[in-house]
């Protein structure tokens, strides 16, 4: 089985690599993103003087967990994380969650599309000189694609639904070739697919990275992401504690990947995936349209490893879209702090994105449907942060009025302490495959994989690990590749 195609193509590869000679371009192995401190000391000497969403090729290199939380010049450390406090969460749990916000563009999907886009371009499968890069997406995907593309010397076309926030399209005009706006928000994937069937057959060269069914997507959380969650784990528990399990919002289910790796660090632990409530399709093969910016619905993403989730579960939007609010504005800091949550803490919850606030309470819920307690961890992750958000909290502003003490103390008490265990189901094989089989209407019917490969997806057991152990291929790929431009050598 070969889902991660690593041929060579000599006649492109040449013309990739005098590309990347002429523009200066280094690309970093995997395992530098997995390990900073294995980077060249030069090019950590030289970030010194790069801002972390600059765009300069030295940035590939803060494709990691590692950085430095800082936005200008900053080095490499452990991998950025918080712990939510009790007096937030209102459960025993220690519940902790890895930081995107300190990736360039602010979210972590800009590994994603370098674990995408890199192996294409080093093995000469992806020509930069004359193709152009696709990133269909819901949000993040395409920002951290065009920002990859713009850095490896790549024309880009970003996709993204319309009613994303005004954030992604200023900041999209300033870095990609083009913008496509699709119609909708974050629950109208379809829409996107539908325009990169459009694209396919305009008879333009390009090469079209699909998050929703790209392996490279899989491998780098898998790899990476899910090196960093074990990291962290390992660090914060102590005698006596257990790694209960990780909760994922699922966009194109790349994220939760990194549920595989933990499952065969921590075997026991337990997987879910999250979904908006007012789109339920893992949960009741639902439809719908929802506020929480950067999960994709009304289908099941092509790398989404169902056979190894445990559970899914539903969120209210109105849950995450309170919390911004009671996060970030002073009534709700100050309310949160008679509450007895730390005040260095309240400076951290603009760390927490619309998704981010979703993961939150799914770790709660998953808490409190075990019955976890004290010595008990659960992970999650931060996509993005408020930075991409602003704008919604004008918007709410407008059509709410000003946030007030009375709302404060309803978002506290309605969404966190009062957080529940409905809108939730512990998955049987039954219900595994139940949400497998959706895949066949998305992917066989309407975006051309076959029975077979449904079928080997559910069936065959090597299916899934093929795609693992494969850092060594890559990353000897990448050494040649930057052997053959010869700039480590002038460094």
């Amino acid at each position: 089985m070969n889902l991660i195609d690593l041929s060579k193509h000599e006649a492109t590869l040449e013309r990739a690599v005098k590309l990347a000679r002429d523009r200066h371009i280094i690309i970093p192995t995997f395992k530098q993103q997995i390990n900073p401190e294995l980077i060249p000391a030069a090019i950590t000497q030289k970030l010194k003087q790069v801002g972390l969403w600059d765009l300069n090729p030295l940035n590939l290199f803060r494709i990691t967990w590692h950085n430095e939380p800082v936005a200008q010049g900053g080095g490499f450390g452990g991998a950025n994380f918080v712990e939510f406090p009790r007096e937030l969460t209102g459960v025993n749990a220690r519940i902790f969650a890895l930081v995107g916000k300190w990736f360039p563009t602010g979210a972590h999907k800009v590994g994603a599309a370098f674990g995408c886009l890199a192996p294409r371009l080093v093995t000469g499968q992806f020509d930069p000189t004359r193709q152009k890069a696709v990133w269909p997406s819901t949000g993040n995907y395409c920002r951290g694609g065009a920002y990859d593309s713009n850095l490896l010397g790549c024309e880009s076309i970003a996709i993204l639904p319309e009613g994303m926030s005004q954030e992604r399209f200023e900041w999209l005009a300033s870095v990609a070739g083009e913008t496509i706006k699709t119609p909708g928000s974050e629950s109208n994937v379809k829409e996107i697919f539908d325009k990169c069937w459009e694209l396919r057959k305009s008879g333009q060269d390009l090469m079209i990275f699909n998050q929703f069914e790209e392996f490279g997507n899989y491998l780098w959380h898998y790899e990476v992401t899910g090196r960093a969650m074990a990291e962290v784990a390992e660090k914060v528990m102590g005698p006596g504690d257990r790694f209960r399990g990780a909760v994922y919002t699922t966009g194109s289910a790349g994220t939760i990947a990194s549920g595989d790796f933990l499952k065969e660090r921590f075997p026991g632990c337990k997987i879910a995936a999250s979904e908006a409530l007012q789109c339920p399709t893992l949960l009741e093969n639902g439809f719908g349209a929802h506020r929480i910016e950067g999960i994709g619905d009304k289908h099941v993403p092509w790398v989404h490893n169902v056979k190894n989730t445990d559970m899914v579960m539903a969120i209210d939007d109105e849950g995450p879209m309170s919390l911004i609010r009671l996060f970030n504005t002073p009534i709700g800091q100050e309310y949160l702090r008679k509450q007895g949550v730390p005040a260095e803490f309240l400076s951290q919850l603009p760390l927490l994105g619309i998704s981010g606030v979703a993961n939150l309470l799914s770790a709660i819920k998953m808490a409190k449907y075990y019955e976890m307690e004290e010595n008990d961890v659960v992970m999650t992750v931060l996509t993005d942060s408020m930075e991409m958000y602003q704008s919604r909290l004008r918007e709410l502003t407008e059509e709410r009025g000003a946030f007030s003490e009375a709302d404060a103390v309803a978002a506290y008490h309605q969404y966190l302490m009062g957080q529940t265990t409905d809108n939730l189901e512990e998955l049987s094989v039954q219900g595994r495959r139940r949400i497998h089989n959706l895949k066949y209407y998305t992917w066989v019917e309407q975006q051309g994989k076959t029975f077979d490969e449904i079928q080997a997806q559910w069936y065959d057991d090597s299916y899934w690990s093929s795609i693992h152990g494969h850092v060594d291929e890559l990353d000897a790929l990448i050494d040649e590749f930057n052997a053959r431009t010869g700039l480590l050598k002038s460094l």
